[in-house]
């Protein structure tokens, strides 16, 4: 082990906990609840901006996007920018109506506005299981992640990487809760800022300036420096299909969206679509460029998720390298603790206190409860992620689309259209799932598009018809939701 590349991020890891430690020590007046899963409501315009970037910028942005764009070449690069726009239309779409119905209705979870929306257990309890699903899968591709960092750049075996790196993850996000997660996240986010400038500095510096690196790319393969990528793998129909997968869909994720119940004002918000939108531009070109330009660095890596970290250990002295490797590892760590709270937030309080349970408990049980099904939750992802896939970033755009093609139209809808009801928002839920799972299992492309974009149109469909057909909201939900 190089002691020169491990102290640093040791020190990273050991100081993430203790803020987590420091932040569960403050007590709110609020209570538990608001507090572990909604932080008080008290976020500000950068921290909010921060959280949101980093919460969406994850192993697969910092480890396989980066991974993508090696393989696939400057088009990738240029793909990966349609991600740009996501802060701003998350909390455009989403941000003011959801914070001010979710103070009136007093909602710590997107099942909480959803609830209040359309007054129906079966939808709550579908969303629910939907979200759990899918932020297992994506809770294990950050696993991977992480492990694959601490494997590379420590020496240590991946199961020991492993362990270390959800070990951390767990500690800090049981003790702290949602506001462990948005302040770290902050600090995350600045390192992976300041990571991804460093490394493409290095990197271009090392190959000679981008024109140079440009030519070499040509030479390896002159796929790697066309937008349509090499065979032609980046078509108008995949680059259409991005398009809606990680950038207009981004919507309908629930743990991004979650983030619109908890700043504190209209300020804040708008100081919050500004910087994110910027830091996020800045992040996805500079984390997949590099990773495009490394081909030309480190042409012979059989595992393309191994790029980054191995550019970081190439192009930078050492004690820099394990200074900014955090800034890969934030990426990760930022975006498995909002999910891991978020789906202890729908066992405990959506489906349990809220459904199951027959008289509420006392709050300390509920606080053990909270802890313990945060435990749990990391422990499954933790077993499932010891057999990793080759290429991360394919099970995690898997789940982006099982997320979006659930909640994508019950969310946007429910908000703008007063017509939708339950009926619609179920029709819609059922009809994302079954036809999103059954595309992708049966490998049908229809006009050669990713299952997302035939789920969410069909879904759409299936909201508007479903909600057509049967009686609209009752009148307390169109005057909660402004009509």
């Amino acid at each position: 082990m190089n002691a020169e590349l491990t102290l640093p991020l040791l020190v990273y890891l050991a100081a993430m906990i203790s803020l987590g430690l420091w932040l569960g020590r403050r007590q709110s007046e609020n209570g538990f609840m608001q507090d572990y899963f909604l932080g008080s409501r008290s976020m500000g315009g950068f921290v909010l901006a921060m959280t949101m970037v980093a919460t969406y910028a994850s192993a697969s942005s910092f480890i396989g996007g980066p991974g993508a764009a090696y393989r696939m070449g400057l088009g990738w690069v240029l793909l990966a920018m349609i991600q740009v726009p996501t802060v701003w239309l998350t909390l455009g779409v989403l941000g003011k109506q959801f914070a001010h119905i979710a103070r009136r209705v007093n909602a710590l979870t997107i099942n909480d506005m959803l609830q209040a929306r359309y007054q129906n257990s079966l939808v709550v309890l579908l969303a629910g299981l939907g979200l759990l699903a899918a932020f297992v899968a994506t809770m294990v591709v950050q696993f991977i992640g992480g492990a694959r960092l601490l494997e590379t750049v420590t020496g240590l075996s991946y199961q020991s990487g492993l362990m270390l790196f959800a070990g951390a993850v767990l500690l800090y996000t049981l003790v702290g809760g949602f506001r462990a997660v948005v302040v770290t996240d902050a600090v995350q986010g600045v390192l992976m800022l300041l990571g991804t400038v460093v490394l493409l500095a290095g990197v271009l510096q090392a190959g000679g300036g981008a024109a140079a690196m440009f030519t070499k790319l040509e030479a390896i393969d002159p796929g790697l420096v066309q937008p349509q990528g090499p065979d032609g793998f980046l078509s108008m129909s995949f680059m259409l299909s991005f398009w809606v997968l990680v950038c207009f869909g981004v919507i309908g994720l629930p743990h991004s969206a979650v983030r619109c119940l908890a700043y504190k004002d209209s300020t804040a918000m708008h100081r919050g679509i500004i910087i994110g939108t910027v830091v996020g531009a800045l992040l996805m070109f500079g984390m997949h460029f590099a990773g495009a330009l490394g081909r030309v660095l480190v042409p012979e890596l059989t595992v393309p998720d191994k790029v980054m970290p191995t550019l970081m250990l190439t192009v930078l002295p050492p004690l820099v390298a394990g200074l900014f490797l955090a800034g890969p590892m934030a990426a990760i760590m930022s975006t498995i603790d909002s999910q891991l709270i978020q789906a202890a937030a729908t066992l405990v309080k959506d489906l349990y206190l809220n459904h199951l349970c027959k008289t509420k408990p006392a709050p300390a049980t509920i606080k053990r409860a909270s802890k313990l099904v945060t435990l749990v939750l990391g422990l499954i992802v933790l077993w499932a992620a010891l057999s990793p896939p080759e290429m991360i970033i394919w099970l995690n755009l898997m789940a982006f689309g099982a997320l979006q093609a659930i909640f994508f139209w019950p969310l946007v809808l429910g908000l703008y259209w007063w017509r939708g009801n339950s009926t619609g928002a179920l029709a819609s839920m059922l009809t994302g799932a079954i036809s999103y799972s059954l595309l992708l299992h049966f490998g049908i492309k229809p006009l050669g598009l990713h299952a997302i974009v035939p789920s969410l149109a069909l879904s759409g469909l299936a909201y508007v018809v479903g909600s057509l057909l049967t009686p609209p909201p009752s009148a307390d939900v169109r005057a909660l939701f402004g009509r």
